[in-house]
């Protein structure tokens, strides 16, 4: 039997990962793309990636480099830096790519890559999604998947913190 892929060899450059994307198309496979900061990877995460890889045949995450996640969280974030996050998704198996973007949104990734899903969580409103114009118009489609209730990062750490501070942990 054949080892699994070593997730390292799962981390692409855009480059790449718009050739293998583009490998793909061409011999039938449908790909999504979602993307996400992913600090601490937890249940909704997994959860909301397992239901991105099952819209298509390929999943490829763009993940917040460090400065794009200060950018968007503030400057306490990101707790872990972005090539452990990618390669942390890249583990999962449902995750079949993994880029980096460090501009503020993915639209980039999203133009060069030219996935046939957009797959985004349940708490984004449909016309608040990047790349939903661009992904729709070359006939893809954007999905909003179902948010997992209770289970957030921000909770996940000011949890921690407050722990800390009452000297628990």
């Amino acid at each position: 039997m054949k080892p699994p892929p070593l997730a390292r060899s799962k981390l692409l450059t855009l480059a790449a990962a718009q050739r293998a994307v583009r490998a793909a198309q061409r011999r039938g496979a449908r790909v999504v793309f979602t993307n996400g900061c992913f600090d601490l990877l937890h249940v909704g995460h997994v959860r909301s990636l397992e239901q991105a890889r099952a819209l298509g045949d390929r999943l490829v995450v763009a993940v917040n480099t460090d400065a794009s996640v200060r950018r968007v969280k503030g400057p306490a974030r990101p707790l872990v830096p972005a090539r452990q996050r990618a390669e942390v998704l890249a583990a999962l198996a449902c995750v079949d790519w993994v880029v980096t973007f460090a501009e503020p949104t993915p639209l980039r990734a999203i133009r060069a890559l030219r996935p046939d899903v957009l797959a985004k969580g349940g708490d984004w409103a449909l016309g608040a999604i990047v790349g939903r114009a661009e992904v729709e118009s070359w006939g893809g489609r954007v999905v909003r998947l179902r948010e997992i209730a209770g289970v957030r990062t921000s909770a996940i750490v000011a949890k921690a913190r407050a722990g800390r501070r009452s000297g628990r942990g």
